[in-house]
């Protein structure tokens, strides 16, 4: 998907949710234990009562991978049916991927080529070599870790460092995360690679737009973590809104009965309407 499609269908939804499908085994309704492949089920009828209402779906593969094969099978007839039966619909795999250059090529075939997903969530740490094989996929995406929701984000992203840019002059000293993005962003171009910034840490959006204005943003936090959509919208959006606000637990675990699917749709179109009303203030 181009970074035009993907703003046309949030002009089209008039929304700019995406939600998150970390099913967690777990938490199913009684009933779906007893059908061949619970987990797929579950989000088999949350994705038919909301994908009219979102531009994206991120699956985070812990929650796949954690039960083997079987989750495996899980995670790959989910992709499918979302390809299937909702093509326009942008897909992430959450798999925060990233090593070493040959590694990171079968991460990219597995996700991006075998699987089919859109775009995949990427560590930085080991530089450029460890990011550029998932970059070789036409109209697929890289999603780089930037300023993450968690409270230990704390603990390196916003350590103080001092860079030399240039040959002469002072070291410029600047956050670790605002480091990453400046080095980063020289790696592609904003038509294929964008950056996971946590509602949570929504008043640093401002300084982030300043070195990638035109980026999209993967925005987790809002909902069940207490990050606010407004504050999102007021810092973070661009001309072509340029965010995709991520809800995971909120919409998909409304409920825990049988009624689960039709509570997931409710939330997600509480937030679907919050997002149309944002959007006909910054930018529609």
């Amino acid at each position: 998907m181009t970074k035009e499609e993907l703003f046309l269908t949030i002009k089209k939804k008039k929304s700019f949710l995406c939600i998150g499908l970390d099913t967690d085994i777990t938490k199913l309704p009684a009933k779906l234990l007893e059908t061949e492949d619970p987990v797929f089920e579950f989000n088999k009828n949350i994705i038919d009562l909301s994908h009219d209402l979102c531009v994206a779906y991120k699956l985070n593969t812990a929650f796949y991978e954690s039960q083997g094969a079987k989750g495996w099978l899980s995670l790959e007839n989910t992709i499918n049916y979302i390809n299937k039966t909702a093509p326009g619909v942008f897909t992430i795999a959450d798999a925060k991927r990233g090593d070493i250059g040959n590694t990171s090529k079968m991460y990219a075939k597995a996700f991006l080529e075998t699987l089919n997903f859109d775009a995949i969530t990427v560590a930085p740490y080991m530089g450029e070599d460890s990011i550029s094989p998932f970059l070789e996929y036409k109209n697929k995406w890289v999603i780089l870790l930037a300023l993450t929701s968690n409270k230990g984000a704390f603990d390196f992203q916003t350590s103080k460092v001092s860079m030399n840019e240039k040959q002469s002059g002072p070291p410029i000293e600047r956050f670790l995360y605002q480091q990453v993005i400046e080095t980063s962003k020289k790696w592609s171009s904003p038509e294929n690679m964008m950056y996971v910034v946590g509602a949570t840490k929504a008043e640093m959006l401002l300084d982030i737009r300043k070195i990638i204005p035109d980026n999209f943003l993967l925005v987790p936090g809002v909902g069940a973590q207490g990050g606010s959509l407004h504050d999102v919208v007021k810092y973070g959006i661009n001309k072509q809104c340029g965010l995709l606000v991520n809800s995971s637990r909120g919409i998909i675990y409304a409920s825990t009965e049988n009624n689960y699917a039709a509570r997931a749709r409710e939330e997600a179109q509480k937030l679907q309407k919050e997002m149309e009303i944002l959007l006909n203030q910054y930018l529609l």
